[in-house]
């Protein structure tokens, strides 16, 4: 049996996490679960799995939650603290860290120094944050899993290759709801248009930075840290049937790549439960004759110019990765407030990272600093 805590238990990868869990009662304990303001939700989630722990965002929260579930309450925390108690809890032997962003940095790297098995799904930790967690990990001997279905896929083909036998990796991208579109269809865009993904069910933050392809910038820094690839050996595939959920090239010009339905409990599953042998379970199965035909091309960066940037960012390194994420941060939150059209969200990002003068020494510090710093200067220029 091994103990789990989910960070962003309400959110989508949480609550996916959940129906993993369900599926697995005799190998995956929920141990502990932190949320934001769901508490409706997380209450629910309460009486079903029976965590030990929890935590909410504010005391009052905690208050009005305790008061609801009475007797039966587990242990209850909140805010930022409450999540690296739900993060580090003794009992837990390995973290899913789905809490949205830069939030989910702190936690992380607590939960590394008690020695966890991290299960990532928030992407924003490695892009902000990417040489500390690595070197925490590795001085701590943890291993961070992927959950996203593009690096779990990378993931699953590289096991027992090492990384000097790899020639390049291919992370594919279903293109978003505009693909094929140039920047002048983009100025009318609405933000229900843009929520409208044409693969995935996500939240509204990850599906509008899926249909700027931010996301799929964040996903090449992600994957740089994660197995120690350089930026200039990933390259992003547009395929919009988002069967092939990632590929490895290898030195001698094979390729192996990861195909299945476009279900995020697959890779969940995986995470939660390696490097145990796989084991069955009642998810949609992939039929490859509903696919008669994919395709590929190549990503308009021209068009989607966040994606570029995020190379930029990547290949600058230091703090300027935090700086990409926490301007694109007020970016994408003011275009969904309509406060911003879709086609200036690189703009702000731009303008952002020019202003940003690199960090000395990259620690957890300095990146909160210039995580501090971007917020300021975007928030004044969107």
């Amino acid at each position: 049996m091994t103990n789990i805590s989910v960070l962003g238990s309400t959110g989508s990868i949480g609550t996916q996490t959940l129906d993993v869990l369900e599926q697995h009662k005799k190998l995956l304990f929920p141990q502990a679960f932190s949320a934001g303001s769901n508490i409706e939700l997380l209450t629910t989630q309460v009486k079903k799995f029976h965590p030990k722990i929890i935590s909410v965002k504010t005391d009052k929260d905690a208050f009005n939650l305790k008061r609801s579930l009475g007797r039966k309450s587990p242990e209850i925390f909140w805010g930022d603290n409450g999540n690296i108690e739900v993060a580090t809890n003794s009992k837990s032997d390995r973290v899913v860290i789905a809490t949205p962003g830069f939030p989910g940095i702190r936690p992380t790297l607590e939960a590394i120094k008690k020695k966890k098995t991290i299960a990532l799904a928030t992407k924003e930790v490695l892009v902000a944050a990417g040489e500390v967690i690595t070197n925490e990990a590795k001085k701590q001997g943890v291993q961070i899993l992927p959950i996203d279905s593009e690096h779990s896929a990378i993931f699953q083909c590289l096991e027992g290759r090492s990384i000097s036998e790899v020639s390049r990796v291919f992370l594919t991208c279903s293109g978003g709801p505009f693909r094929g579109r140039k920047l002048n269809d983009l100025k009318n865009v609405t933000v229900s248009q843009a929520l409208n993904h044409p693969s995935w069910k996500m939240g509204k933050k990850i599906t509008i930075d899926s249909a700027t392809l931010m996301n799929k910038g964040f996903e090449v820094l992600e994957a740089s840290w994660l197995f120690n690839i350089p930026i200039e050996k990933i390259k992003v595939v547009v395929h919009p049937q988002s069967v092939i959920h990632s590929a490895v090239e290898f030195i001698d010009g094979t390729i192996i790549a990861q195909i299945g339905p476009a279900d995020m409990r697959l890779p969940i599953q995986f995470a939660l439960l390696y490097p145990k042998k796989r084991t069955s379970n009642k998810f949609k199965r992939f039929t490859f004759l509903d696919f008669p035909n994919i395709s590929f091309e190549s990503p308009d960066k021209k068009t989607f110019r966040c994606l570029e940037l995020a190379y930029t960012a990547g290949k600058m390194g230091g703090t300027y990765p935090a700086v990409l994420n926490a301007s694109n941060d007020i970016a994408v939150e003011r275009f969904l407030k309509g406060d911003l059209p879709f086609y200036k969200i690189p703009e702000v990002i731009e303008k952002t990272l020019s202003a940003h003068k690199n960090s000395g020494k990259h620690n957890l510090e300095n990146i909160i600093d210039a995580d501090r710093w971007a917020r300021e200067y975007a928030s004044k220029i969107a």
